[in-house]
């Protein structure tokens, strides 16, 4: 069982979050190969002020 982890800016519709999962998913089976029942994708939101890029807050 595959576990996908996206960690992202919160901000995205449900119709975009099933969209990605859908879409990761499918990257996954073509890239992998699989069982699509077993493929999980976590979506993790993160707000902008715990994100840091070069020793930096990308949020301040």
């Amino acid at each position: 069982m595959p576990l996908i982890t996206v960690s992202m800016f919160p901000g995205r519709t449900d119709e975009q979050k099933r969209a990605l999962v859908e879409k990761v998913t499918d990257a996954f089976l073509e890239t992998c190969g699989g069982n699509r029942e077993g493929v999980w994708v976590m979506i993790d939101e993160v707000p902008g002020e715990h994100w840091g890029v070069g020793g930096k807050r990308t949020v301040d």
